[in-house]
């Protein structure tokens, strides 16, 4: 070893201690102690209360027919659409003004802030204020637009585990857990692509990538460019 190499290994300064340690956490996070930390956010409890309050009303109803098993099947087909839709429209909406007003929901302030740092936790999660309104609008429409109540519940029931497949999904994609299985991880390499490529394609979450190829945001991430405003949405 000559002199100059010797002197630049000296000169760099070695990593904290507590750097270290961190990145061996996030090298070990095992689906446990992922599952842990994602019971310590209000979304996923707020979502499960309504999923077992309208189990056990639906179980206390009864009554099933047909109909209860077609409904959750044109909304498991329809979803990644769904999915889509929202994040596009919703999650990706860009504050507009109407005079002094201006136009931006909750959903969407937080997902900006979401894009800008994706791995903070918190931000991963629905917000409460806006799960809670969107829980009364679900609970409303169950209730109110089907012909039989029961038919309705089943309705509920369908979306609520939707929601906490959504949940915990999106969540798991943003932390260190490593894929171990071929469909998570087509599922966690679209996402990651989404926030770290090209905010503009790969809009879905908990599916693989059909929505994005039907409608045209999946191209091949070798031919995308990365994009300057993947972490601030609307910069330019």
């Amino acid at each position: 070893m000559d002199s100059d190499s010797a002197q630049n290994k000296i000169a760099r300064p070695a990593e904290p201690t507590r750097t270290r340690a961190a990145r061996a956490i996030r090298r070990s996070l095992t689906l446990r102690a992922a599952a842990q930390e994602f019971l310590r956010h209000p979304s996923p409890w707020m979502i499960a209360t309504v999923f077992v309050a309208t189990l056990a009303a639906r179980l206390t109803i009864g009554g099933w027919q047909l109909t209860d098993a077609l409904v959750p099947l044109m909304i498991l087909a329809a979803f990644p659409i769904i999915e889509w839709i929202i994040h596009v429209t919703v999650l990706h909406w860009r504050p507009r003004q109407l005079g002094p007003v201006t136009i931006d929901s909750e959903l969407a302030r937080k997902h900006r802030e979401h894009h800008v740092d994706p791995r903070e936790i918190p931000l991963i999660f629905i917000p409460p204020k806006s799960l809670l309104l969107t829980i009364i609008a679900l609970v409303a429409i169950a209730l109110l637009a089907f012909s039989r109540t029961g038919l309705g519940l089943t309705f509920l029931l369908t979306i609520t585990t939707l929601g906490l497949l959504y949940e915990w999904t999106h969540y798991l994609i943003h932390t260190d857990y490593k894929p171990k299985h071929a469909l998570y991880r087509s599922i966690w390499r679209n996402h990651r692509h989404h926030h770290y490529k090209n905010e503009h394609y790969w809009f879905t979450v908990t599916t693989t990538n059909t929505a994005d190829r039907l409608l045209g945001t999946a191209p091949d991430p070798a031919t995308v460019a990365t994009s300057p405003t993947a972490r601030h949405l609307h910069a330019s």
